[in-house]
């Protein structure tokens, strides 16, 4: 049977953590397989973490803020259910969509919530950035990307723990891990979700943005790096032409101007071919730690505290193994 792990990343939320924890406690209740939830306290400066542990969350503590990618990579690494449910702790998701999630799971990589038009409750002043960034990456991956950042997503942990490396520590995590899905060959299905305004401010700030579209071009460059070096080429070559042509006309000679754009066609051309074939490499080493990481170990079933007297015999049964003596016979022998 198929385990959860739900995943809350916080950062200052105590205004609406209690509420998103309550309603995931409920809806655990119903899920089919064991499940457990962790929050990760991203140094919050409220009572963010003392709600979520009263909660009866499993908590995660980072001693100062190291952004909201880094609280998930901690998650994804904590975690001990086959499946990754990531949640935000301002309120904007209905933790009702979530067996909806679960239930694609099985048949997909990755599940992802699509909250339709503009990005669902996001502020006015983000949605002409975010239409501009969804639609460079729809170029650059090459199909249809209903939601490119939501949140709220269902995703194979072994899948998760791979992509970790590629993944930075800010906002552009949901961003990023889509993207690197996609160009992996992984299989994503978007479902519908239900979006409400967020309870408190928003950190997101524009500089995010830009950190975001820098970070679509890389992972394209290195996933599919001929998507964005052919184009360019294709451009300097036109730019050459143009003025090998305007300058015959004119004065009847060649253009050193046309012949170094020409020369830089080339190059990018070439250094597209370069990076293709390093690209190339690159696809088949995850291909292969891919069919290798069927293999891997199980995750440790979940069994987990539920209160302090579970919290205090699992920090007893850790003290235990600690400190027991290795049985393990030294078959090498003296030297």
């Amino acid at each position: 049977m198929s385990s959860t792990s739900i995943l809350v990343p916080a950062y200052n939320e105590a205004g609406a953590i209690g509420g998103v924890l309550a309603a995931i406690q409920a809806v655990r209740a119903r899920l089919d397989g064991p499940s457990e939830l962790i929050v990760i306290d991203d140094g919050s400066k409220d009572a963010t973490g003392q709600i979520a542990a009263q909660a009866g969350a499993r908590l995660i503590t980072h001693p100062y803020n190291r952004g909201k990618g880094a609280a998930l990579k901690t998650g994804i690494r904590a975690a001990r259910g086959d499946t990754v449910v990531v949640v935000d702790a301002d309120g904007q998701h209905d933790p009702e969509d979530i067996p909806r999630l679960l239930a694609h799971r099985p048949m997909y990589d990755m599940v992802m919530g699509d909250r339709g038009q503009g990005g669902g409750a996001s502020p006015l002043w983000r949605t002409p950035g975010k239409a501009i960034l969804g639609f460079i990456a729809n170029v650059l991956v090459g199909r249809q990307i209903p939601d490119l950042n939501c949140g709220l997503r269902a995703v194979d942990r072994r899948l998760a723990l791979r992509m970790l490396p590629l993944l930075p520590n800010g906002f552009s995590f949901e961003t990023t891990i889509t993207i690197a899905t996609l160009k992996d060959g992984q299989t994503v299905r978007w479902v519908p979700i239900r979006v409400r305004p967020r309870i408190g401010t928003s950190a997101v700030k524009i500089s995010d943005g830009l950190t975001m579209l820098m970070l679509i071009v890389r992972l394209v460059t290195l996933f599919a790096p001929l998507r964005v070096y052919l184009p360019v080429s294709l451009l300097a070559f036109a730019v050459g032409l143009w003025f090998m042509v305007e300058n015959y006309v004119l004065v009847q000679e060649a253009s050193v101007k046309a012949l170094l754009a020409m020369l830089a066609a080339a190059l990018f051309f070439l250094f597209g071919l370069l990076a293709d074939q390093v690209a190339a490499l690159r696809r088949g080493e995850v291909a292969y730690r891919h069919d290798e990481s069927r293999n891997w170990p199980a995750p440790e079933p979940l069994t987990f505290a539920t209160g302090p007297a579970d919290q205090d015999r699992l920090e007893g049964e850790e003290q235990t193994n600690t400190s027991a003596p290795d049985s393990r016979q030294n078959v090498a022998g003296p030297l």
